[in-house]
C-alpha cells in the first residue's frame, strides 16, 4: 500500500514539474515573440493556469484524502465556495506581504499580483485540494509533525521549498543595479 501511494505521488510531482516545463516551452509555438523573460506576466498567467489545472485534476483523479462523509450537492457547492474564497484571500495575503518585503506598491501592481497568485498556486491550491477548506487541518499539518500520510508530508515539504524559494529567488532584487560601483563590480566579475 505505502509503495502504491509513493508511486502515486511521485507520478503528481513529476507531472507538475512537467507542466512547469511545458509552460516555458509550449506557448513560444503559439505566441509570437514569447519567452519566459521577455513576457513575464503572459508566462505567469499561463503557469497557474496549468498548474491550477493539473493540482485540481490530479486531485479528482488520485483521491489522495479520503472523501467527506457528506457529499450532497450543497455541501460540494458549499465547499468549492470556501474554496474560493481561501485561494482568493491567500493571493492577497501574498500580495500584501510581498509588498511589505519591499516590491514597489504602485508602480509593478500586476507583476506582484501575479506572483502572489502563482505562490498561492503552488501553496494554498495544494493545501485546499489535499484538506479542503478545513483550517483545523491545515493546523494540524502544518504543526510539528503533525503530516500523518504521504501525501501531507509532501505537503508540507511542497509548500515550504515554494515560499522559501520565493523568497530566495526575491533576494537580491533590491541591489540597485544602476548604481556605477555595481556596475562596475558586475563588469569585472563577467571579464
Amino acid at each position: 500500500m505505502k509503495e502504491a501511494e509513493l508511486r502515486r505521488l511521485l507520478a503528481a510531482n513529476l507531472l507538475c514539474a512537467g507542466s512547469i516545463v511545458l509552460t516555458a516551452l509550449v506557448p513560444a509555438l503559439f505566441l509570437d515573440g514569447f519567452s519566459v523573460l521577455g513576457t513575464h506576466l503572459t508566462w505567469l498567467c499561463i503557469c497557474s493556469v496549468c498548474v491550477s489545472v493539473l493540482n485540481v485534476t490530479l486531485c479528482l483523479i488520485l483521491k489522495p484524502s479520503p472523501s467527506s462523509k457528506r457529499s450532497s450537492l450543497s455541501n460540494k457547492i458549499s465547499r468549492f465556495l470556501k474554496c474560493c474564497i481561501y485561494f482568493f484571500m491567500s493571493c492577497i495575503l501574498f500580495h500584501a506581504i510581498i509588498v511589505l518585503y519591499g516590491a514597489p506598491l504602485i508602480e509593478s501592481v500586476t507583476e506582484t499580483f501575479l506572483f502572489a497568485v502563482l505562490l498561492s498556486t503552488f501553496t494554498t491550491l495544494q493545501c485546499l485540494c489535499l484538506l479542503g477548506p478545513n483550517i483545523q487541518a491545515w493546523i494540524r499539518v502544518f504543526s510539528r509533525n503533525g503530516a500523518m500520510s504521504i501525501w501531507e508530508n509532501s505537503l508540507q515539504i511542497t509548500t515550504t521549498c515554494s515560499i522559501l524559494g520565493g523568497w530566495f529567488g526575491a533576494f537580491p532584487i533590491p541591489l540597485d543595479w544602476d548604481r556605477p560601483w555595481q556596475i562596475d563590480y558586475f563588469r569585472l566579475m563577467v571579464q
